[in-house]
């Protein structure tokens, strides 16, 4: 699976506003909603669950918040990048950075354990989390995805 495949420039946002845990949830929503055609209202109460069984923090400055939603056509992601970083209850306790949001259809376990997978996979390669932080506009965390996806 490539990434390019489920996330567009629409919905990269390389300077997050958000100050804690549920405005990043509801930036990223927020994009994938008005790309999608949906309620942001049907995304966040999906992704505030899925983050009560525990937080999708996995460390090293990354958060990937996800969850499966009736009514969706596509898998699709969202990205977002904090130069301050956010407080999002990571596994190692240090403040989130890098967020990738996933939002599946209800009815697709594999297409989404393959799609997280595969995010968690490149976000634990050093260089290539160093490069989004570095990536100052959306445009560059775009080419920085594209270049990715073309070693995949």
């Amino acid at each position: 699976m490539k990434i390019m495949d489920i996330i567009d420039i629409d919905l990269i946002n390389a300077d997050l506003k958000a100050h804690n845990k549920g405005e990043v949830l509801r930036e990223l929503a927020d994009m994938v909603a008005k790309k999608e055609g949906l309620e942001i209202g049907a995304l966040i109460p999906v992704l505030e669950e899925r983050e009560k069984l525990g937080s999708t923090g996995i460390g090293e400055g990354v958060a990937i918040p996800h969850g499966k939603l009736k009514g969706l056509k596509k898998l699709v992601a969202s990205f977002g990048k904090s130069g301050k970083g956010v407080d999002f209850e990571s596994i190692d306790g240090k403040p989130a950075h890098l967020f990738f949001l996933l939002m599946a259809p209800e009815n697709t376990a594999g297409m989404h354990l393959k799609a997280l997978a595969r995010i968690s996979r490149l976000l634990k390669d050093t260089k290539f989390r160093e490069r989004l932080q570095d990536s100052k506009t959306t445009q560059e965390v775009y080419k920085v995805l594209q270049e990715e996806d073309e070693k995949f």
